[in-house]
């Protein structure tokens, strides 16, 4: 058998930070990727197109192979409905789940509180729970629709201290503020960045993007990228081009 030659840094970066975006039609494409891709990246997401075709069993599968899933579906409900559908996706065994920030703290507090009183009663490993701030796909002009006559960032601050207060372990925010939470949210806060491209890569529906690397530097605890891995031929090849 021929030596394992040494990880790189940049499959070292990519194993321990990178979440993949299974943003698929079916499970059979899904797998596809997971098939080339696992062991390379540190976890698969999950979103609303995959989850609403395949649904929870999906879901069960890839957490029963080993994989870490980061189940995205941005719960946004009345206090009670969130819990009880944080509770449902942490019987899942998913590794991370998200809420929009902006369903505000009394919900995303009794969402907290629930998954933990089930992972304690049913000895369950509690999913980590973050808040989205503003969607990458989201700038000003879609903050002043809101009635918002601030920036991004101080929006997206201002959502990342409902999260904290309701004692969420994170945010997932565009890279761009990334600098900006972690210093004001400190080393321990989880932040999750999506919106990666490659260098020179084209941007699609994103407004607020940046490199893999340039996120990690900015305080990007998980950087999550789809197409610029998932759209290509050569996966692994398209990996490796990302994280250089």
């Amino acid at each position: 058998m021929p030596a394992t030659l040494p990880l790189t840094g940049q499959q070292t970066l990519a194993r321990e930070r990178l979440i993949v975006a299974l943003d698929m039609p079916s499970a059979d494409k899904a797998r596809e990727i997971v098939d080339e891709l696992s062991g390379e990246v540190f976890a698969f997401k999950i979103g609303l197109q995959l989850f609403t075709a395949e649904g929870p069993a999906f879901v069960s599968e890839l957490v029963d192979r080993g994989e870490k899933i980061f189940l995205d579906l941005k719960f946004h409900d009345i206090p009670n409905t969130t819990a009880m559908a944080a509770v449902s996706a942490a019987r899942l065994g998913v590794w991370m789940m998200n809420f929009h920030a902006a369903a505000g703290r009394e919900a995303l507090e009794t969402a907290r509180f629930a998954v933990e009183e089930v992972c304690s009663s049913e000895t369950l490993e509690r999913p980590l729970l973050i808040g989205v701030t503003l969607l990458t796909s989201s700038g000003e002009k879609h903050l002043k629709e809101l009635g918002s006559d601030g920036t991004a960032e101080e929006f997206v601050l201002r959502m990342a201290n409902v999260v904290a207060s309701a004692g969420l372990d994170g945010v997932v925010a565009s890279a761009r503020e990334a600098a900006a939470i972690r210093s004001a949210m400190g080393d321990d806060f989880v932040v999750v960045t999506p919106g990666i491209r490659p260098e020179g890569g084209t941007i699609g529906d994103q407004k607020r993007v940046m490199t893999f690397r340039d996120a990690l530097d900015s305080g990007a605890t998980y950087a999550v990228v789809g197409r610029p891995i998932t759209a290509e031929k050569d996966r692994r090849a398209a990996l490796a081009a990302l994280t250089a």
